[in-house]
């Protein structure tokens, strides 16, 4: 499921996410920076092990929260071109569950209107991700328990 227009494309997909297509969609002529933030599969949660993570998403509903966060940062920052783009389905170690583009005339912009993005698509976005532990249990983690952390302490950081 997604939305695209000339400025703004948001998607869900269940297969890996084309990273060089979200620079090319972003990359523009008329911004000096372009920021790019993956989330990816980490092995360790603490003293947890991770094998993989499967994600569930509501379609309509994420997508829709993704288009009004997208909005909201146009509307902050000179945002000439954003992506975001979530990953459903089984994810291995390394993989990338989320991607966000953004570029911007200046880098400072395009770091801040990132970090929106990223945050508020963790706190609001019904996407439900569910951890798959090396000792054959599995964890449901709520959408957005992570959100008072910092980006590199979050657990897809």
């Amino acid at each position: 499921m997604s939305f695209k227009e000339s400025d703004c494309w948001i998607e869900l997909v269940d297969q890996p996410i084309d990273v060089a297509a979200v620079q090319e969609f972003v990359t523009t002529r008329s911004a000096g920076a372009v920021v790019l933030f993956l989330g990816t599969v980490r092995e360790m949660t603490g003293e947890r092990q991770t094998v993989a993570l499967d994600y569930q998403a509501y379609p309509e509903m994420a997508i829709a929260k993704m288009q009004e966060i997208a909005s909201e940062a146009k509307e902050k920052w000179p945002i000439q071109k954003v992506a975001v783009i979530h990953r459903t389905g089984r994810l291995e170690l390394a993989e990338a569950s989320v991607v966000v583009g953004v570029s911007t005339p200046h880098r400072g912009d395009s770091f801040a209107a990132g970090q929106y993005l990223i945050d508020e698509l963790k706190v609001r976005v019904p996407v439900w991700k569910r951890e798959n532990w090396v000792d054959g249990t599995t964890e449901w983690v709520h959408p957005g328990a992570d959100a008072g952390l910092p980006a590199s302490e979050a657990p897809d950081a």
